[in-house]
């Protein structure tokens, strides 16, 4: 092992975001293991802890990037089960305002893998590896410190069938335990500051219904989805996908418009969308189950960069750092992002928290500021609307009203909303005039 670091790392969560860390973390530690409170081997569907997994997930092209350089043959997995895949600008048709931007080669690669799935395999390719070990069905239930407190040396847990906790020593402990995380909480009970915290509160709804194929009528084809966003002159948005065994429908509504759980509410809301092919390929179509809502009431930015005072041998990754509004899908995608981040600091040495948390709060600011930016362009959701969120939210819909016309801009707008370009491509000379006065 090159670079060995220490002799136990500690993972708490055994998600995606914890699962990236788990592989960084198994090139530099004897022994590498994850902690969950849930079964995380065997079954096929959403788990317990994570209800957003009834939901349509969307690997950006960023993720499937990394996702194929940690794991080499990992879409070509995925393809060959049968998950479709297709290019970001051509296999999905964005809506913005009721009308299609147009279509555009990206060279970015779409995954179209429900999250059960995605996390299902991989799972197994970590757990592949030598050093890393799972432990499902175990709670967490605390941080162990060093007597001075300043250095976290392990986590106190206890197992479903145990009658009694224990304590995994551990040179390095990384929370990924993602909304919930409990971090914040912790490091008061030891005596550190609050951790500062960002919120944009919009009160999404999220409701999904999975529907048999093939459909009679099917606008997507051999593409993999419709997506109308949702915008404040237009704001209940969808997607509409082909998955490897079904069609789905995620429904969303912000500031109290909840897509409802019954059926005939159900179509009566994908009715009201402002692409009628969606009404019309699933109004006589089977559904599989009853459609499954969830609640996500704020984004949430926790600033640990910010922070005066930091244990040493503690990180945090993924959603327990930053969480999105689910509707951009970019939690799984900078969940990969960090975990290149988490894999710099360690190729470095052993990671120095208040280092590590600067460079996570720097690939951190991009996503965040398209997200919550987007969110803060409707008027009832609360949040702190500083200048560039206003400059924002004043371009960014001339680009996509442009975009319907022009598919460089489409290209562009794509390539950053799949986190493969920054925020400031969009800014670019070039494609500010043809925003402002078309292609020439």
């Amino acid at each position: 092992m090159a670079n060995q670091l220490g002799d136990h790392a500690v993972v708490l969560g055994g998600s995606v975001a914890g699962s990236l860390a788990a592989r960084m973390l198994s090139d530099h530690y004897r022994k590498v293991t994850l902690v969950d409170r849930d079964t995380l081997f065997g079954p096929d569907g959403p788990r317990h802890a994570v209800p957003q997994g009834h939901h349509i997930h969307a690997l950006l092209a960023r993720g499937q990037q990394i996702l194929d350089e940690l794991f080499p043959g990992f879409t070509d997995e995925l393809v060959s089960i049968g998950v479709p895949i297709g290019d970001f600008g051509t296999s999905l048709s964005w809506y913005f305002n009721g009308e299609m931007i147009q279509k555009a080669e990206t060279g970015l690669i779409c995954v179209a893998a429900g999250r059960p799935l995605l996390e299902a395999r991989l799972r197994g390719r970590v757990s592949a590896l030598p050093n890393v070990t799972y432990r499902e069905r175990t709670d967490i239930l605390d941080l162990v410190a060093a007597p001075d407190r300043g250095r976290i040396i392990g986590v106190r847990v206890q197992g479903k069938d145990a009658a009694e906790p224990e304590v995994l020593q551990a040179d390095l402990v990384v929370d990924a335990t993602g909304r919930g995380t409990r971090t914040p909480k912790w490091l008061e009970q030891l005596g550190y500051p609050r951790v500062p915290e960002e919120r944009v509160k919009m009160e999404l709804t999220y409701t999904t219904c999975d529907f048999h194929g093939p459909l009679e009528f099917d606008p997507i084809g051999d593409d993999i989805a419709l997506l109308p966003v949702a915008t404040p002159a237009m704001p209940r948005g969808a997607i509409f996908a082909r998955l490897p065994d079904r069609y789905a429908i995620s429904l969303t509504g912000i500031l109290g418009d909840k897509p409802p759980t019954d059926m005939h509410g159900f179509m009566e809301y994908v009715k009201s969308l402002p692409v009628p092919e969606i009404y019309k390929a699933v109004r006589d179509a089977k559904p599989m189950g009853e459609p499954q809502t969830f609640h996500f009431p704020a984004s949430i930015r926790r600033r640990y960069e910010r922070m005066s005072r930091f244990p040493d041998g503690l990180l945090v990754v993924g959603d327990a750092a930053a969480v999105f509004n689910p509707v951009y899908g970019q939690g799984m995608t900078v969940a990969a992002i960090g975990a290149t981040v988490l894999g710099k600091h360690l190729g470095l040495g052993v990671p120095q928290p208040q280092a590590y948390f600067r460079d996570l709060a720097k690939v951190v600011d991009g996503p965040w500021d398209m997200a919550a930016g987007a969110d803060l362009g409707f008027p009832g959701v609360e949040g702190k609307r500083s200048l560039k969120t206003k400059i924002g939210n004043t371009y960014i819909p001339r680009l996509q009203a442009a975009a319907t016309r022009d598919g460089v801009l489409s290209a562009a707008f794509l390539r950053t909303a799949g986190l493969v370009d920054p925020l400031t491509a969009l800014m670019k000379p070039g494609v500010i005039s043809r925003v402002f006065r078309g292609p020439r």
